[in-house]
């Protein structure tokens, strides 16, 4: 098997901008308002990853432990703010919990990954801390909006029905269980479906790359396994973190439904 990755010069680069091209022209001709939006996606993506780039390079041979625990927590707190503006069904959510549920299962799982399973010399090395901490936190921050947004969401449709178990003299816990679990279910089902087709309807991003980089294709199934166990851990971590950590800002301090949650589920 050739070994060695696969370069791509700057006109291969170009000319993969013309699959967005001729998407940008289709959601032109449908009206569909989305080309400003494709279009500046587009133009960060490459600023972005650019950036990204250069400063990895300078991270990497840095390999300060200060450095990489401070890009993490950077990073962790992009991805909470990013989680809390994707809740439509939630005002003024703080996202300082959002945060700490991100922060304690993203370094939980990465290190765990990093020492346990990798088995790296330093808890520290940038070259497998940082992009692992990146994939972690991609997954999880999707499954924390979802929960969360599906917690609130639940709450709000079934207000009057937790509104009369209180009544009835159950505790707040006990009012919202079951909408807990809901909001948990979909939380993880991203991740539980990416498990069960992987491999068959999808060849995911991190093993792809290391085929094209010239890796034997049994060891980047083994990478890949890792990866998709990790991020499924870690978006679980954090989404019960999150929901556990917020189903109490449901309730004022007499314990009742807030105000703002009642009256749309009757």
């Amino acid at each position: 098997m050739n070994s060695g990755v696969v370069p791509i010069s700057d006109l291969n680069l170009i000319l993969s901008v013309i699959l967005v091209l001729i998407v940008g022209a289709i959601s032109a001709s449908l009206k569909l308002g989305m080309l400003k939006s494709l279009i500046w996606g587009s133009i960060r993506t490459f600023v972005q990853l650019f950036i990204m780039g250069y400063a990895l390079v300078w991270i990497f041979s840095v390999d300060s432990p200060i450095l990489v625990a401070g890009l993490v927590i950077l990073m962790c707190f992009i991805a909470s703010r990013t989680a809390v503006k994707r809740t439509p069904n939630i005002s003024n959510f703080p996202a300082v919990l959002a945060f700490i549920s991100l922060t304690a299962s993203t370094y939980l799982v990465t290190f765990f990954v990093t020492f346990a399973v990798i088995s790296a010399d330093r808890w520290y090395t940038a070259r497998i801390v940082i992009p692992i901490a990146g994939m972690v936190l991609g997954n999880s921050m999707n499954g924390l909006s979802l929960g969360i947004d599906r917690l609130y969401s639940e709450v709000r449709s079934r207000s009057w029905e937790i509104e009369t178990q209180l009544a009835l003299g159950a505790t707040p816990w006990e009012a919202v269980r079951s909408h807990l679990k809901e909001a948990l279910r979909a939380g993880m089902t991203p991740s539980i479906n990416s498990l069960m087709v992987v491999g068959i309807v999808t060849l995911p991003g991190m093993m792809t790359g290391q085929i094209l980089a010239g890796a034997d294709p049994h060891q980047a199934v083994r990478y890949q396994i890792v990866v998709m166990l990790m991020v499924t851990a870690a978006a679980a971590a954090g989404c019960l973190l999150l929901v556990m950590l917020s189903y109490k800002r449901l309730f004022d301090k007499e314990g009742a439904l807030r105000q703002e949650l009642k009256g749309s589920g009757k």
